[in-house]
């Protein structure tokens, strides 16, 4: 595979109201942005505010981008909140 093809990132962000939000993009950063934006971001915000990423996976295919957001959109609310835990432990030990 080519180095273009595993630029696909998985994120979840978390909104104004608390809830969650898990998408799929080639460019975090800018998808972020087009949330904030309104017209390009997702219906999902109409109503509420993306506050910020707080979960993020690189380095994915579209395909296995697109099946992993599936998995995590069937988790339970408990069960994602876990998962950003744990990444962020990881993260936390890495950095020391």
């Amino acid at each position: 595979m080519t180095k273009s093809a595993n630029s696909w990132s998985l994120y979840i962000i978390e909104a104004s109201d608390a809830s969650l939000y898990t998408g799929i993009t080639t460019d975090v950063e800018r998808r972020f942005g087009e949330h904030l934006q309104g017209p390009r971001g997702a219906r999902f915000f109409n109503g509420r505010s993306p506050l910020k990423i707080i979960y993020r996976e690189d380095g994915h295919d579209r395909a296995s981008a697109s099946r992993r957001e599936a998995e995590i959109k069937k988790l339970s609310r408990r069960a994602k909140q876990q998962l950003i835990e744990q990444a962020a432990a990881a993260a936390a030990v890495q950095n020391e």
